[in-house]
């Protein structure tokens, strides 16, 4: 099976490929991927994604072959490429900017394809983000996450989980910046003050260009003194790379409502278990 973005999944599969990471946290599973190639299309400006999947593929016994994603802009039709990719490899794993291109792949493609981001979504890197949630609040179903900042591939990425999961989810940014969905866990405002006595998760993305204004940041940064109107026990879960600053003050980033660089941890293990469940190893 394809792994495109996490509306491909149900809400049983999420359950098991968190339970599938737990295992191999706990266990490892050496050698579940021995004899397989994975192909997998990576900018050498990626560091936390392409570390984890690289390592995790290796830890499992398995091997990688690395290209750049421009490989994947040639005249050449992305039909032919994954016709010939099959001889030679077991999975694909892409990160590229156009998830038109990975769209493209897995119409043709007979072994899995795995999106390790596109500018539309971020399905791996939201999944880990829950599983680790999930191993440090068994109640991070109930809770209220509040996404602040644009409409763009991680605030999607988080609509999409909460439609799966039945999250009750906060986007909060400017006017324009709604995310048109039906779903009634989906709340949309430009108030952020408003919702953040509700909230018990804070979820940021780095502002783009357009947003990195002097008005913005004093409505919508998340500070330490916002983070204390929140409810007992919140968390601040930045989507790295974060930048003090802008999107996250210095002290809130230093306080004890930060999840952590260690929260990324798990990123590795929910990876594995993305490869292997694509695989239909267990």
């Amino acid at each position: 099976m394809h792994l495109l973005k996490i509306l491909d999944l149900t809400e049983k599969q999420v359950l098991e490929i968190f339970d599938l990471a737990d295992t191999l946290k706990s266990k490892g599973m050496v050698n579940k991927l021995q004899g397989k190639t994975g192909v997998l299309f990576f900018p050498e400006s990626s560091i936390r994604t392409r570390i984890t999947f690289e390592k995790g593929i290796t830890d499992l016994g398995g091997h990688s072959i690395i290209f750049p994603p421009p490989t994947l802009d040639k005249r050449e039709k992305l039909e032919d490429v994954i016709k010939y990719i099959e001889n030679w490899a077991d999975f694909v794993i892409v990160r590229h900017s156009d998830f038109n291109k990975l769209d493209e792949l897995a119409k043709y493609s007979s072994i899995p394809i795995i999106n390790a981001m596109t500018s539309e979504n971020h399905p791996c890197e939201i999944l880990s983000d829950l599983y680790s949630l999930r191993t440090i609040r068994k109640d991070y179903r109930q809770l209220t996450y509040t996404f602040v900042g644009e409409a763009g591939n991680i605030s999607k990425s988080w609509v999409n989980a909460a439609k799966v999961l039945d999250l009750k989810l906060n986007h909060v940014c400017t006017q324009g910046n709604e995310i048109k969905d039906n779903d009634s866990n989906y709340s949309f405002t430009t108030e952020l003050e408003e919702v953040l006595p509700k909230s018990d998760i804070l979820l940021t993305d780095p502002l783009s260009s357009e947003m990195k204004t002097k008005e913005y940041i004093e409505k919508y940064q998340i500070t330490l003194e916002r983070m204390q109107k929140t409810q007992k026990n919140s968390l601040l879960n930045p989507c790295p790379p974060f930048y003090r600053g802008e999107e996250v003050s210095e002290d809130a980033i230093n306080s004890d409502y930060f999840v952590g660089y260690g929260f990324k941890e798990n990123l590795v293990y929910l990876q594995q278990a993305v490869i292997l469940y694509c695989l239909g190893i267990s």
